[in-house]
Order: structure tokens, then C-alpha cells, then sequence
């Protein structure tokens, strides 16, 4: 950073910004700016050299916020950025790569700077930074608000200049430079609806481009334009001054682990080889953060607006009343995007902010006919519990309950056959619909969380999801029915366990004052998670018997299961229909004689089903379903 600089332990040293940074004030049409941005930087390939960069700026940024009140230094740096920005759309039209670059690296020095700004001060302190001026020692002045112009340029900059090879990293460059702006809020623990950058965000003039930068943003999300070669743009070092350097060899190689220094969106070891998609991630994370910002006391978040009410390009109906900041996107290419990307929990909380608050691109998302491709990797984060966080499995569920409160999607699912799923280890699966393989894996978390982390909201929700889907079960996995009714003895099991320590500690106390454990609350927790299981089979009982043989083949064969809960006050109710199934089977597999194979009780159930009068079934009985609630996605 600086002309001529190669390496982190040379910016100490570095003469061009040690002037920066030092007493004196550099005129805006000094040659010395020309030489500051004309630099090259051998970037770190790993987060350990990216930190040792970051630490070594930081001495060098202190010491500016010591001299800049005098100086006005950075504020000059800002304009010299602001100046060439101006020119940046003509420049990629005539692929001036000098032009480009320099303002690149005049823009990377800015946010590196601003980096420890904000650790060091208040806004208002960081308003001061961007108002000094070099007119006399100590002066503040200048009608213009340096900081809501550098804003404001950032804005235009990622909704106007195109994204080519030549401009991939610059505009990398003013997408991290936003965020690192609303790191504010990490320092906070109270929202900053006051603070100087959120007005010039949600009040000032960047309002004007929300849609824009909305619809820009996730185009870069859908695009998924991997990080340009080095090849594709290199300078050649000019003889007499050596003042342009190879582009490549400062932006290119290893862009995500310098430009990030290990804020946001990074992650510890990711490197250009894993990550190749820095620009798509960092304007992901833009457009989340932009998404969530909380509405101001009489006006609502811009953003938000545009994410609620974005339409499908193929959509040429008329509004009735025309929304605020709404605009038209490829869903076909979103949708495509949003299957692919599920693997980051950012791509996933973006698809759950999608289907909670766009309308149109759930009634989209639920109109396909190749619903696998988005639910197979939700299914596979929820595989793998173990190794996501809370919050990408909460969002994972959140977003099958969303899925599974609509009917069509419900019968769809068991429509689509998969054939041998790699990721599911438990046992081979040569043939399965996908209705079958959710129920499996949402049962599976359960029995996941009843031995680990032991969550009663992540209990509810796979419950939910269970419940909503029950009226449509359709030609269930004989697996799947198995893990049904495995889960219930499960419950069962722990149940009569609960029981048998409550009574066990009631007697052993006797007559002693000492407060009990609280077993009821186990009790009347466990008992209501028993009370959903047996809503789920009687749901799927009272309205698709004839549908799903290996349901009824699983709660024959563990029948003795369900013996104690008949006159449980808790369960009779429930119990009626079960009690029915179990007795008319149980009854036709007698008069089929003794001996059976698998296969004659198969054909017995299938018989039955057909012959088994619907009136003896109570069907004004209906499951609680359970919907999402936005507050669960914390976890």
C-alpha cells in the first residue's frame, strides 16, 4: 500500500504513507497523491498474514487520527477517490485499466483506514475525520458533507458501472466499504436509528437508488462471477518511475483474504481456492444487512420495501396501486441461484427473508415443478446438524414450515422420486420420494435434538413442519413409517422414564421440606410432544389410510406401543381413531390365520384400507398445525 509497496513489513516504513499520515497537508493537486495510489501489494494468502496486514495498519491509522484535525489529509484522500469516481463509467467503456485501478486503490486504502476508525471512534468523531480541511491548522469547514458524498458515490458506483473483468475488483471494493461502514452496529448494543450513516443511508440521497441497489446487488448474488484470472488484466512496469504495477498481483490473487482482513462476511482459512466468489458473498451480505436495518420512527426501511415487493420480469400484470420501490427480476435465474448457494447460511437466510416477505416469489417458488432442487439442500443442512450452527438450522426448518403450510406443495413432494441420495449415510435409499425423505430427516433432527441440545423450540417446529404435511402423506417409505413409529416409542420410553424417577423421588422424600426436581415440567413437556406424534398418524389416518399400507404395517407391528396411552386422560381423545385402526386390522389379520408372511399382510392392509367404512373414523378432529414465527430464526 503506497507506491512501490510489496509486502506488509514495508507500510511502516513506506515514505508515501508515512506523509499521509503525517503533519504536514498535501494539496489535492500534489503529484504525491498520483504516487500514493500507483502501488502494487503482494497480497496474504491466509488470514493469519491478512491480520498481520490489518495490524499493521493500524499504528499508521492512529497516528493519522492524531494529525488529520490539522492536516486534513484523509478528507483529501476521499476527495482525490470522489474526483476519479466521476470518470469511472467512461473509463470502463474505454477500458482505461490505469484510471480503474488507481481508483481502486485509492478506495482500499479508504476502507482500511476507516477499519479502525470505527473501532476508535464515535460517528460524530468519524464525521469530524471527513470534514478537516487543509485550509489553516486545526479549521473545520466546507459546506459540503464529505461522508454522505462518499456514500452516495459508493451507491452509484455499484448500480452504474458495469461488472466486467476490469471493474470486479473496485466494485468488490465499494460493496465492503458500505459494510464496513454499518459495522457500527457491532460496537452497539442499542440499534443506531439515529446515527449519522443510517439517515444518509435510509433518509439522504442514496433513497433515490434503492431499487436499484437492491436489484444490482442481487444480480450479483445470481451471477455468482467468480473472481477475474490474473491474466486478465496486467500492467506492465514502466522503465523510468515503476509506477504501475501488475493489477493482478494486488487484486487478483487472494482478493477475498485481503479485501475482507477479516471482517465481514470472512471466514478463518478461506482462501481464493474455496471462496471464489467474493463479490456475490460480500453483496449477499450488503443486501441482508441494508434488508434488516429497523424501520426510523415515521418512515420504513427503503430497503425492505424493495426486497417485500420485487415482481418477476415475466409478470406484466398492472398494480392496482403502484408500490414504493418495487422493480422486476429474472425469478428463473434467482431461484436457480438460491438451489445452488444453500450451502452458506447467508444464501439461506436470504432465501428465507424471500419466502416470509416477497409474495410473489413464494407463489413462484411454490409453482415449480422441480421443487427437489431447493429442498434437497435444506434437507442436507438439516443432515448435518451437527455440523451447522443453530441459526442455519433454524432457518433451514423456518423455511419448511413455510413451504409445508401450503396443500399443493404437501401432495407434490411425494410426486418426485430420488434415486440413491449420496448424503443420507443412515441406509441405502435406492428409491425414495422426497415427501418420505423429509419426514426422515426432520425426524431424525428431532431424535438428534432429544440426545444434544435439547430445545423445545427446535422440537416444535420439526413437529410443525410434520403436522402440516400429515393430511398428505402419501405412499410413505415403509422407512419412513418405520421412523414414525420409532420416534413415538422413543418418546415412550422416555416418558415412562420421567414417570418412574418422579414417583421414585416423591417417595424417597417423604416428609422432607426440600424442593423437588421439577419432573411435572418434564412431564407435561414430553407429554405434549407425544400428544403431536399421535396427532400426526391420526391426521394421516383419518385422511389418507388407503394412501400409506406401511404406516399401518409400522403401528401394527408395535401396536403394544400405544396400550398405556388408551386411558390416559391426556390422549383418550386422541387414541379413538388409532384404537379403531389397530382393532379393524388386528381383526382381519386373525381371520387371515396364523403363519403370515410380510407380503400376505401387506395385501391384508391394502384390502382393509379399501374396506374400512370412513364414518368409523372421528374425521372433525384436526392436527394443531403450527405455522413459522419470524422470532424463531435466532435460535
Amino acid at each position: 500500500m503506497g507506491a512501490n509497496t510489496s509486502q506488509v513489513s514495508d507500510l511502516s516504513d513506506n515514505p508515501s504513507l508515512k506523509a499521509l499520515v503525517g503533519t504536514e497537508s498535501i494539496s489535492e493537486n500534489d503529484p504525491f497523491w498520483n504516487q500514493l495510489i500507483s502501488f502494487t501489494f503482494i497480497s496474504p494468502t491466509s488470514s493469519g498474514e491478512s491480520k498481520l496486514l490489518e495490524e499493521a495498519v493500524i499504528p499508521l491509522a492512529k497516528i493519522l487520527i492524531e494529525n488529520n484535525p490539522r492536516t486534513g489529509n484523509f478528507g483529501a484522500l476521499v476527495r482525490i477517490f470522489l474526483g476519479r469516481t466521476k470518470e469511472l463509467k467512461i473509463s470502463t467503456e474505454c477500458q482505461d485499466q490505469l484510471f480503474i485501478w488507481q481508483a481502486h486503490n485509492a478506495l482500499f486504502m479508504i476502507r482500511c483506514l476507516l477499519k479502525v476508525f470505527i473501532r476508535e471512534m464515535s460517528e460524530a468523531e468519524l464525521h469530524q475525520q471527513f470534514s478537516y480541511q487543509e485550509r489553516a491548522p486545526g479549521s473545520c469547514g466546507g459546506s459540503e458533507d464529505l461522508l454522505e458524498e462518499l456514500l452516495s458515490n459508493l451507491v452509484h458506483l455499484i448500480v452504474e458501472v458495469p461488472l466486467l473483468d476490469i471493474t470486479y475488483s473496485i466494485l468488490f471494493e465499494a460493496v465492503t466499504v458500505l459494510l464496513v461502514f454499518f459495522s457500527y452496529q457491532l460496537f452497539h448494543k442499542d440499534i443506531l436509528r439515529d446515527g449519522i450513516i443510517y439517515q444518509h443511508i435510509m433518509k439522504g440521497r442514496c433513497m433515490c437508488l434503492t431499487s436499484r441497489l437492491v436489484k444490482t446487488l442481487l444480480y450479483n448474488f445470481i451471477r455468482q462471477e467468480k473472481c477475474p484470472p490474473p491474466s486478465t488484466h496486467i500492467f506492465e512496469p514502466k522503465a523510468e518511475g515503476g509506477l504501475l504495477y501488475g493489477l493482478a498481483s494486488g487484486v487478483a490473487s487472494g482478493l477475498w483474504s485481503v479485501f475482507t482482513l477479516g471482517g465481514a462476511g470472512s471466514r478463518a482459512g478461506i482462501d481464493q481456492e474455496h471462496d471464489p466468489l467474493p463479490l456475490s458473498n460480500q453483496s449477499l451480505l450488503l443486501l441482508l444487512v441494508l434488508a434488516n436495518l429497523t424501520d426510523g420512527p415515521e418512515w420504513p426501511n427503503p430497503y425492505r420495501q424493495a426486497i417485500t415487493c420485487f415482481r418477476n420480469t415475466q409478470d406484466t400484470s398492472s398494480l392496482p396501486v403502484e408500490q414504493p420501490h418495487t422493480f422486476q427480476i429474472n425469478f428463473n435465474s434467482l431461484y436457480t441461484a438460491l438451489c445452488e448457494q444453500q450451502r452458506s447460511d447467508q444464501a439461506t437466510l436470504l432465501l428465507y427473508t424471500l419466502l416470509h416477505q416477497n409474495a410473489n416469489m413464494r407463489t413462484y417458488v411454490l409453482s415449480r415443478t422441480d421443487m427437489d432442487n431447493l429442498v434437497l439442500p435444506i434437507l442436507e443442512i438439516l443432515y448435518h446438524v451437527e455440523e451447522r450452527n443453530s441459526h442455519h438450522v433454524y432457518m433451514a426448518l423456518i423455511i419448511l414450515l413455510i413451504l409445508t403450510e401450503d396443500d399443493a406443495f404437501n401432495r407434490s413432494i411425494h410426486e418426485v422420486i430420488l434415486k440413491n441420495v449420496s448424503w443420507y449415510t443412515e441406509r441405502s435409499l435406492t428409491e425414495i420420494s422426497l415427501g418420505s425423505l423429509l419426514i426422515l430427516v426432520v425426524i431424525r433432527t428431532i431424535q438428534f435434538n432429544m440426545t444434544r441440545t435439547r430445545d423445545k423450540y427446535l422440537h416444535t417446529n420439526c413437529l410443525a413442519a410434520l403436522a402440516n404435511m400429515s393430511a398428505q402423506f402419501r405412499c410413505l417409505h415403509q422407512y419412513a413409517a418405520q421412523r414414525i413409529i420409532s420416534l413415538f416409542a422413543l418418546l415412550s420410553k422416555k416418558h415412562n422414564k420421567v414417570l418412574e424417577q418422579a414417583t421414585q423421588s416423591l417417595r424417597g422424600r417423604q416428609g422432607e421440606s426440600a424442593a423437588l426436581p421439577d419432573y411435572a415440567q418434564d412431564l407435561s413437556v414430553i407429554e405434549e410432544v407425544i400428544r403431536m406424534m399421535l396427532e400426526i398418524i391420526n391426521s394421516c389416518l383419518c385422511n389418507s389410510l388407503h394412501h400409506n399400507p406401511n404406516l399401518v404395517y409400522a403401528l401394527l407391528y408395535k401396536r403394544e406401543l400405544f396400550e398405556q396411552f388408551r386411558t390416559h386422560p391426556s390422549f383418550q381423545d386422541i387414541m379413538q381413531n388409532l384404537d379403531t385402526v389397530i382393532g379393524f386390522f388386528s381383526q382381519r389379520l386373525e381371520q387371515a390365520g396364523s403363519d403370515l408372511s410380510v407380503e400376505r399382510v401387506q395385501e391384508v392392509i391394502m384390502k382393509g384400507a379399501q374396506a374400512l367404512p370412513k364414518d368409523r373414523l372421528k374425521t372433525d378432529y384436526r392436527p394443531r398445525v403450527c405455522t413459522y414465527m419470524h422470532v424463531q430464526t435466532g435460535g
